[in-house]
């Protein structure tokens, strides 16, 4: 059964008022894991370190570039060499130096045989760090 009213406005008018009860929770909330956290922040070790004094080490590793040309011909630093003298001269050039860089160009027209067993001369010789040199372009095939 639905109660009348006698007032001729037909509805009630909204509450004026603001409820505080949910601003009042999340606060208590924000404030419980803001004191369980800033322990944890200011928790630190101190350590004294030793002090020396040092500058850093300018060394460039050396580089070879070796070039595959479309034929299959390999150069290294613009001389043509095999694969056997290829890898020989790699294995000298990490003799001398361990972090030996190796730039390898190879003609987009190249087999990847070619690119393949100067790879892994390259492994064999002990060069870790192998380059594609590329040329920029628009990304697109031609």
């Amino acid at each position: 059964m639905a109660m009348g009213s006698f007032n001729s406005s037909g509805g009630q008018a909204p509450m004026a008022e603001i409820n505080t009860t949910p601003l009042v929770d999340v606060m208590l909330v924000l404030l419980i894991i803001f004191i369980i956290t800033a322990p944890l922040l200011t928790h630190s070790v101190n350590v004294d370190l030793p002090r020396a004094s040092s500058a850093p080490v300018e060394h460039k590793p050396s580089t070879l570039q070796v070039r595959i040309d479309a034929d299959g011909k390999i150069s290294l630093d613009g001389r043509a060499v095999a694969i056997p003298a290829l890898e020989e001269s790699l294995r000298e050039a990490a003799g001398r130096d361990a972090q030996v860089e190796l730039h390898l160009m190879a003609d987009r027209a190249a087999r990847y045989e070619a690119v393949a067993e100067t790879m892994s001369a390259a492994r064999r010789a002990g060069v870790a760090k192998i380059g594609f040199v590329t040329q920029p372009g628009t990304g697109r095939p031609e």
